[in-house]
């Protein structure tokens, strides 16, 4: 089979740069990046940028009595292209290490390290120096080294504007300090930790919504205090460090973060069989920002709460009598916190009573 006829090879021959690779570009940006990369470092980091695989010192585990180590990968989604509409690029990177580090924490985990992989249709060094900023900025709100990660131009397959990114990370937990649904029990306190938005979650409805309701990002919206994209781009919680302070002080038995599929979902997957979650909407309100978009795109509450998280950002399983501990730890980190509801026998759901505050 032949290829198509096309354009003539230009005189001199093909290169890569004229199939729409700069490796120039590619260069530039790995410069432009180096020192917020290198701002990451922990002490168990060996080496710098520009190896062909990030090395870390593992001796520390042997301090662990029994060292079971964790990982996690993610991505952005879909919040990329507003990032992309706005030419906003420096906050999607706070976003990766959200979705990839609190799922770690979740557990139990401190990460250690991450790796990040940002996909263009053209390098822009600026911008793509702007996207792994943003990156190191959230590891460091983690605690943990951007150890590593890559940089590829796939012209013809995005646009020179269009960009993903996602990213992977390594924990570790002694193993008999690993949360989740076998600690849980009826009596458990559930807490609700607040999200500074939509996070990086329903993005692919939030865009429908703007498209179809013709809304300019731009602009302000009733309701809200600033720009309908700025607010968008909000990027989400890291709540890694918080969530590890808690489990180190009171009797945390479980974590969820609250991500795609919503609080229910979410909650749900730390609950074991014979427990339910009974929450109270009436224990807070949500942000203004998901009031806009269900209005906007008439979305009901109940797909509203399937697809977003509706403020709450992560949720933790607490021992009633370290509620109290809890809350005050959680307030003096800057982290607004109050009591969601409670764990109850049931079957291992997590449900929604009541209404919320308006």
């Amino acid at each position: 089979m032949t290829g198509q006829p096309g354009r003539p090879v230009p005189e001199g021959g093909l290169s890569y740069s004229a199939a729409g690779v700069d490796i120039d570009a590619g260069d530039r940006a790995v410069d432009l990046m180096r020192a917020a990369v290198a701002g990451t470092a922990r002490p168990e980091v060996m080496g710098g940028i520009g190896g062909f695989a990030g090395l870390f010192d593992a001796a520390r585990l042997a301090s662990y009595r029994h060292p079971v180590l964790a990982t996690s990968t993610d991505g952005v989604g879909t919040k990329v292209v507003l990032a992309s509409q706005l030419g906003v690029y420096d906050t999607v990177g706070l976003d990766l290490v959200a979705m990839v580090a609190d799922d770690l924490a979740a557990c139990g985990a401190e990460p250690l390290f991450m790796t990040d992989y940002v996909v263009c249709g053209a390098v822009q060094p600026e911008r793509v120096a702007a996207i792994v900023s943003g990156v190191a900025r959230g590891c460091a709100q983690a605690g943990c080294a951007l150890l590593g990660g890559e940089t590829a131009e796939h012209p013809g397959h995005f646009g020179p504007a269009d960009f993903d990114l996602a990213g992977a990370a390594t924990g570790v937990v002694e193993a008999d300090a690993i949360l989740g649904p076998e600690r849980v029990g009826p009596g458990d306190t559930v807490l609700a930790l607040a999200s500074s938005g939509p996070h990086a979650n329903g993005y692919s409805l939030v865009r429908e919504i703007v498209r179809r309701a013709g809304l300019d990002l731009e602009r302000d919206q009733p309701g809200l205090s600033r720009p309908l994209g700025a607010e968008l781009l909000e990027p989400s919680r890291i709540y890694t460090l918080d969530c590890l302070a808690l489990a180190d002080d009171c009797e945390v038995h479980a974590f969820a973060h609250i991500t795609g599929g919503g609080l229910a979902a979410n909650l749900a997957r730390v609950l074991p069989g014979p427990v339910d979650a009974v929450l109270d909407r009436a224990s807070w309100t949500p942000p203004p920002i998901f009031g806009v978009l269900a209005g906007a795109g008439n979305v009901s509450p109940a797909e509203m709460e399937r697809v977003f998280n509706m403020g709450v950002g992560m949720t933790a399983v607490v021992a009633a009598d370290s509620t109290d501990r809890a809350l005050a730890l959680l307030t003096a980190r800057g982290v607004p916190a109050w009591v969601l509801g409670e764990v109850v026998p049931g079957t291992g759901q997590a449900r929604l009573t009541g209404t919320h505050q308006p």
